[in-house]
C-alpha cells in the first residue's frame, strides 16, 4: 500500500507508473538530504514531546545508518516504492518498528520534498560556484599572461580597433562576475526553510520551525506557509534564470573559439588530441568540445522559459505538474557542472599566437590611433577623422601601431586585480552555516563527508 492509501484496493499499474513517472530516477539524487530533512523534522518532534528521547535515539541511529550507506552507494529504492519518502520511511518501520511511523507527524510529503529539493539545490549551487571560481581564475591567469599580445577586434563582424588577449579573456572573467551576482540572489532564495508548511496550511501541532532552519543551516525561513508551497516551481525557475546567465556567457565564449581557431582567423589553437578530425579530410582540427559547449549552453539558456511553462497559470498549492521540474532542472545541473569543468581543461591548454597584428592585412585597425593622436596634437576631432580617412581611401595611411591605453579597463590598464576582488565579494557572500554532525550519530570523532 501507498503511504496515501486509505485501503488495500490496487492502483492501475499503467496509472501507477504515468503518475510515478521518473521520480525513483531522480529521487534517488534526494536520499542524502531526506534522510537529513528527517533527522531535523524528528530532533524538533522530541523538543516538542511529540516522541519520546528513546524514540527519537532509535530513529537517529537508524536513520545515521541509512545516511552511511547512502553515501557508501548501498541504496536503492524499492521498485515497490513510489518515491523517497516513502521508501525511508518504510525502511525506518522494518527496522524499528511502529515508531518509524511517526516520524512524519506534523509534516505533508509537500513539504518534505520541498526541503529536500531545496538542500539539494543549495549543495549543487555552491558545487557550480566552485567550478566558476576555477573557470574565473584561469581566464584571469590567461589575461595577466598574455596582456601585451595583440589581436584584433570587431564590430558588426568587420575590423574595427586593436584589442588584445588580455581584454578577450578578461573580458569573459568579469562577465562571470555578474552571472555569480545572479546566482547568489538564486541561492538566498534557495537558502529559505520551507519545512513545517506541511500541505501548504500549517499544522495545529506546536511545531518549532526555528529549530529546523537551524539544524539544517538555512538562512531564513518561509515564513507563510500558503507561500512556502508556492516556492515549487518558483525556486527552481530563480535558479534556472542564474543558470541561464552563466551558459550565455560560456555560450558566447565558445562561439568565439570556434571563430577564432578557424584557419581563416589563426588567433589561437589546441593541440591535436583536444580537437577531432575528419573521416575523409586529413587536414581538419574540429572544435568539437567547444561546439558541444555552445549547444549544451544554448539548451540551458531555454531552461526557464520550460519551467515557466511548466508552471503558468497555477493557483497557489500543490500540483502534480511540480514533480516534472526535477527531471528539467537535475540533469541541466550536471551539464552545466560539466561545461564549466571541461571549459577549464580546455583553456589549462590553449595556444595563443602573440604576433597576428604583424600581418598588414590589419593595418586599417589601427585608424582611430591615428585620428587620435591628431587630436592630441590640436587637431579638431571632425577634421583628424576626415584626414585619416582621406589617407586610408588614396592608399598613403601609415598604421600608428604603438598604442597608449591607459584608462581603467582599457588594454594598458585591465584592472585584472579589481575584478578579482569583485569575484571574490560576491562568492564570500554565498555563506553556509550547516553541519552534517551536527544531526547524525557519530562515533567519537569521525569525520562525515
Amino acid at each position: 500500500m501507498k503511504i496515501w492509501q486509505k485501503n488495500a484496493s490496487a492502483v492501475p499499474e499503467f496509472i501507477e507508473s504515468f503518475t510515478v513517472g521518473r521520480d525513483q530516477e531522480f529521487d534517488t539524487l534526494l536520499a542524502e538530504w531526506d534522510v537529513l530533512g528527517s533527522l531535523a523534522h524528528t530532533q524538533m518532534l522530541a523538543s516538542i514531546g511529540l516522541l519520546t528521547s528513546e524514540e527519537f535515539a532509535d530513529i537517529r541511529r537508524e536513520l545515521t545508518a541509512i545516511y552511511h550507506e547512502i553515501k557508501a552507494g548501498n541504496f536503492a529504492i524499492d521498485p515497490d516504492e513510489e518515491d523517497i519518502h516513502s521508501h525511508i520511511e518504510a525502511l525506518l518501520t522494518k527496522r524499528i518498528g511502529d515508531t518509524g511511523k511517526k516520524i512524519h507527524s506534523g509534516r505533508s510529503r509537500n513539504d518534505q520534498v520541498l526541503v529536500d529539493i531545496k538542500l539539494f539545490l543549495r549543495n549543487e549551487t555552491l558545487g557550480i560556484v566552485s567550478h566558476v571560481e576555477a573557470l574565473f581564475k584561469q581566464l584571469q591567469l590567461l589575461s595577466e599572461t598574455h596582456k601585451h599580445h595583440l589581436m584584433p577586434g570587431y564590430t558588426h563582424f568587420q575590423l574595427a580597433m586593436p584589442s588584445s588577449f588580455g581584454l578577450w579573456f578578461g573580458a569573459y572573467a568579469e562577465s562571470l562576475v555578474d552571472d555569480m551576482e545572479v546566482l547568489l540572489a538564486a541561492y538566498k532564495v534557495i537558502n529559505k526553510n520551507p519545512l513545517g508548511s506541511g500541505a501548504g496550511f500549517g499544522s495545529s501541532f506546536p511545531l518549532n520551525r526555528r529549530m529546523t532552519t537551524d539544524l539544517l543551516g538555512f538562512g531564513e525561513l518561509n515564513y507563510n506557509v500558503v507561500y512556502a508551497q508556492m516556492t515549487r516551481g518558483k525556486t527552481e525557475k530563480i535558479l534556472a534564470m542564474a543558470m541561464s546567465s552563466i551558459a550565455a556567457t560560456l555560450g558566447k565564449f565558445s562561439m568565439d573559439v570556434c571563430l577564432y581557431m578557424n584557419q581563416q582567423f589563426g588567433f589561437i589553437g589546441f593541440a591535436d588530441e583536444l580537437t577531432t578530425g575528419s573521416s575523409i579530410m586529413p587536414h581538419k582540427k574540429n572544435p568539437d568540445v567547444f561546439e558541444l559547449i555552445r549547444g549544451k549552453c544554448n539548451r540551458l539558456q531555454a531552461l526557464p522559459n520550460e519551467l515557466a511553462l511548466l508552471t503558468a497559470n497555477l493557483p497557489s498549492g500543490y500540483h502534480r505538474e511540480m514533480q516534472l521540474t526535477k527531471e528539467i532542472l537535475f540533469p541541466a545541473m550536471k551539464e552545466l557542472t560539466e561545461c564549466l569543468e571541461i571549459c577549464t581543461f580546455m583553456l589549462q591548454h590553449i595556444d595563443v599566437k602573440p604576433e597576428i597584428l604583424n600581418d598588414e592585412k590589419f593595418d586599417l585597425l589601427f585608424s582611430v590611433e591615428a585620428v587620435n593622436n591628431q587630436v592630441l596634437a590640436g587637431v579638431p576631432f571632425r577634421e583628424a577623422y576626415r584626414s585619416v580617412g582621406a589617407q586610408i581611401a588614396d592608399g598613403t595611411f601609415l598604421p600608428p601601431r604603438s598604442l597608449n591605453h591607459t584608462h581603467e579597463g582599457s588594454i594598458g590598464n585591465l584592472c585584472t586585480e579589481q575584478i578579482g576582488a569583485m569575484m571574490e565579494s560576491v562568492t564570500a557572500q554565498f555563506v553556509l552555516d550547516f553541519r552534517v554532525e551536527n544531526l547524525i550519530e557519530c562515533a567519537g570523532n569521525t569525520k562525515i563527508d
